[in-house]
C-alpha cells in the first residue's frame, strides 16, 4: 500500500488525512507543518479515531522534518497564506510562490518519484510554478481545483433536479476562480439524460452562477476557506492515482496544444492513474464554451505574469 504526505496541517490538510485514512487505501499518511507540534497533534487526534472509524492507515505528524516524508507516492501541498486586507494579488503570489517552491524542493530530496497534487492558492498559478521550477515531468504535477469545482457543480445540479448527487454528472473546466471556472451545463446529465431536459435555461444558469461563487459563498459564511469538500476532492484525486483507478477527473494540468493552449496549467478533464495524469481528454465545446475557455486562459496567464520575478530567480 502507498504512502501519502500532506504538507500543511491546517483544515484542508487535516481533512485530506482523515478522508484518506477513512477510505483505507493508503498504508501511511504523513502530516507536516511549520508550526511546532501542530501536525503531531492533528495526527494524534486522528489516530485516536482509528478504533472508532475502523481504519488501519497510520497517520503521523512532523514539524518541518521532510525526511519523514521519504518514499512518498503522492505529495499533497496545501501550504500558503490567505490573502489579507490590503494585500495585492502580486504580493500574495510572491509569498505563496516562495512557500510552494521551497516545499517542492524539500519533498523532491526525499521522494523524487512522487506525484504532486497542488492545493495552494492561487492554484492554477501555483501549479504552473511547480511545473516550471521543479524539473518534475508535467504528468506528475496536478492541481486539484477542477475536482472540487465539479463536485460543487454536481451538488447544485442535484439540488435543482431533486436527485441524488451520485446520479448526476457535471464537469467544470477552466481556471479555479470565481470568474474563470466554466461549469459545462451543456454536458450536465441525470443518469445519462441531458439535464436540459429537466431544467430550464434560467435554472441551469443559476446552477452555473452558484457553482462559480461556491467557494466565496462558503468563505462568507465561515469567515475562512472551506475544508470538507476540498479535502474530499483531493482524496478522490489521490485515490485514483495510487489505486490506478483511471478515473476521469477535471484537474489543472500543463497543456501543450490541447484546447488550443500552451505554456499554461488550467483545468481540463484528465485520466488519473499510477503515473499521475495519463491522458488529457478532448471534449467538444460549443462556440460559447470555447470563448469562455479562451477568456479563462487569458485571465490565468495574467495571474501567472506575477511570477516573473520568481521564475527568473
Amino acid at each position: 500500500m502507498s504512502k501519502i504526505s500532506v504538507i500543511g496541517a491546517g483544515n484542508v490538510g487535516a481533512s485530506c488525512a482523515e478522508y484518506i485514512a477513512m477510505k483505507n487505501f493508503a498504508a501511511e499518511v504523513v502530516l507536516l507543518d511549520i508550526k511546532e507540534n501542530f501536525a503531531e497533534g492533528k495526527a494524534l487526534d486522528l489516530m485516536q479515531t482509528a478504533a472508532l472509524n475502523g481504519f488501519e492507515t497510520r497517520i503521523s505528524g512532523s514539524t518541518n522534518d521532510y525526511s519523514k516524508t521519504a518514499g512518498s507516492d503522492v505529495v499533497v501541498i496545501t501550504s500558503g497564506v490567505p490573502r489579507k486586507p490590503g494585500m495585492t494579488r502580486e504580493e500574495l503570489i510572491g509569498i505563496n510562490a516562495g512557500i510552494v517552491k521551497g516545499v517542492m524542493g524539500n519533498c523532491l530530496k526525499h521522494s523524487p518519484e512522487a506525484v504532486f497534487v497542488i492545493v495552494s492558492n492561487p492554484m492554477d498559478t501555483m501549479t504552473y510554478l511547480a511545473m516550471k521550477t521543479s524539473g518534475v515531468p508535467a504528468h506528475r504535477i496536478i492541481g486539484m481545483g477542477g475536482a472540487l469545482d465539479s463536485a460543487r457543480f454536481r451538488h447544485y445540479l442535484s439540488t435543482a433536479l431533486s436527485a441524488p448527487a451520485f446520479e448526476v454528472e457535471g464537469m467544470v473546466i477552466g481556471g479555479h476562480g470565481d470568474t474563470t471556472m466554466i461549469p459545462l451545463t451543456s454536458k450536465a446529465s441525470y443518469k445519462g439524460v441531458p439535464a436540459s431536459q429537466f431544467l430550464s435555461e434560467d435554472v441551469l444558469g443559476k446552477v452555473k452562477a452558484d457553482t462559480m461563487v461556491g467557494g466565496a459563498t462558503l468563505t462568507g459564511m465561515l469567515g475562512t476557506s472551506a475544508w470538507y469538500a476540498p479535502g474530499a476532492a483531493v482524496t478522490a484525486v489521490v485515490q485514483s492515482i495510487v489505486c490506478d483507478q483511471k478515473r476521469m477527473i477535471p484537474c489543472c494540468v500543463s497543456l501543450n496544444g490541447e484546447y488550443g493552449q500552451s505554456d499554461i496549467c488550467i483545468g481540463v478533464p484528465v485520466i488519473l492513474g499510477k503515473s499521475g495524469w495519463e491522458k488529457i481528454v478532448s471534449i467538444e465545446l460549443n462556440e460559447a464554451e470555447k470563448a469562455e475557455f479562451e477568456k479563462s486562459a487569458n485571465a490565468v496567464r495574467n495571474m501567472n505574469a506575477a511570477l516573473d520575478s520568481v521564475l527568473s530567480a
